[in-house]
């Protein structure tokens, strides 16, 4: 039986979370922060493997793009060329009886408070990035701003990445960063929220290469999803109508994910043509044009972005791994993450702790440690307790020790999936589990 989509599995992937050490609320014993979390034992790694899945598949395996990691604080003007300074802002009202704010885009009636019923004030626009000042004094001279988006940090080293990479169009420059927004209305758990990380690439293209290419990252960045295990139906893309186009984008389609409240954005490719080298070249009076060798003449290349969030992304990948299989008894949670992400790869469980067990499976555990194959070892409660607890933790292997492994060396291996398990030999436990995560990436 396979869990369906609905607001209540949310609430249930909440206090998993929190149980298991995925997510949990920041300062939550000061009553929390709004919209902030903080990843935990589990989480923290589920998070790391989406980010380097994402960069291998991006950088470590192309010869086309390379990465950089721009600073947080940069120069206003950047903001000023973007134009995040005069546009990047929502409308807000707020409710002059409970004082709550929304939206305005989000609401249906412009007259009622949708909370109270309280009558709104005007519609005003609210700037969503967080200001603060750089050195000891808080004057407007002092004011920087943290960055909503990594893309810029892209855009002003574009000539840096490449000259220095000898790198010429088409190739792209990655980065993996936080980025900031002062949203009026976080919410839906870890997917809006004023604090998230941001997977960005911009590609370089010639400009007569634009439409060629978009369709290639389109493509390229969905099945991404499902190649790391996440199910087609509930994968999706949506073009933006002309309507929701950013001033700047040629085309924009979003990969958008069937979350249980609903079909939500992941991530976003756009078409951004030639607007971001020309602004800041406007702005900063140095050129950002590119020289071609071959015809001797200078173009801003257009520019194909992948913008993909990391905690949208690892969420999706929560949400879809949870499954409730069988039923009473036999009813079991787990988590069926990909190998490649699953934020534990095998746990090590002497049967019990006596005669020899915890020894050899302490010395298994080592052993995969030090090949660099994040593992648990747990030796208490009933091995059935022992294997729930790694199936919801998504475990993929399970290695246990018994009497015959003192015996003969042997260890049984049990698949989180099938629940299949078998005998190897111990010696070869670091080899089995290494060629079962490269196999599950073909």
């Amino acid at each position: 039986m396979m869990a369906a989509a609905t607001p209540d599995l949310m609430s249930t992937i909440v206090s998993l979370s929190k149980r298991r050490g995925f997510v949990f609320q920041s300062s939550e014993i000061y009553g929390g922060l709004n919209s902030c979390w903080d990843y935990g034992p589990l989480g923290v790694e589920l998070k790391r493997n989406v980010k380097e899945a994402w960069w291998r598949s991006m950088v470590t395996n192309r010869r086309d793009i390379v990465g950089i990691d721009a600073s947080i604080l940069m120069h206003p003007k950047v903001w000023e060329a973007s134009g995040h300074l005069s546009g990047f802002s929502d409308p807000l009202v707020d409710c002059k009886k409970c004082n709550e704010r929304f939206r305005a885009d989000h609401l249906d009636n412009l007259e009622k408070c949708p909370k109270c019923g309280g009558q709104l004030t005007d519609i005003r626009k609210f700037n969503l990035m967080f200001k603060t000042f750089m050195g000891p004094i808080e004057d407007q001279s002092a004011t920087v701003y943290m960055r909503p988006e990594t893309a810029q940090g892209i855009f002003v080293n574009f000539l840096n990445v490449q000259q220095a990479s000898r790198l010429k169009p088409p190739f792209g420059i990655a980065q993996v960063g936080k980025s900031f927004r002062n949203e009026i209305t976080p919410g839906n758990f870890t997917y809006r929220t004023r604090e998230f990380e941001q997977m960005e690439m911009e590609f370089f293209v010639p400009p007569d290469q634009d439409v060629r290419w978009y369709e290639y990252w389109r493509d390229a960045r969905l099945k991404w999803y499902s190649d790391y295990g996440i199910k087609k139906e509930k994968l999706r893309l949506r073009d933006h109508t002309d309507d929701e186009l950013a001033h700047y984008a040629k085309a924009c389609v979003d990969v958008e994910y069937l979350f249980p409240f609903g079909w939500s954005e992941l991530e976003g490719i756009a078409n951004r043509t030639d607007y971001d080298l020309k602004q800041h070249t406007q702005f900063s009076g140095k050129s950002l044009a590119y020289f071609d060798e071959e015809t001797k003449q200078h173009y801003y290349p257009y520019v194909i972005e992948p913008a993909a969030g990391a905690d949208r992304a690892t969420l999706a990948f929560l949400v879809d791994a949870y499954n409730v299989e069988g039923e009473g008894k036999e009813e079991r949670t787990v988590l069926r993450f990909h190998p490649a992400i699953a934020p534990i790869k095998a746990a090590v469980l002497p049967l019990v702790k006596r005669d020899g067990m915890p020894e050899m499976g302490e010395k298994i555990y080592r052993d995969l440690l030090g090949n660099s194959i994040k593992s648990f070892y747990d030796h208490t409660a009933s091995i059935g307790r022992r294997y729930a607890r790694q199936d919801e933790a998504g475990t993929p292997y399970c290695i246990t020790v018994d009497g015959q492994s003192i015996e003969d060396q042997t260890v049984t291996v049990r698949e989180r999936d099938s629940r299949e398990q078998y005998r190897v030999s111990a010696g070869s436990i670091v080899e089995l589990i290494t060629k079962k995560m490269k196999d599950s990436m073909k």
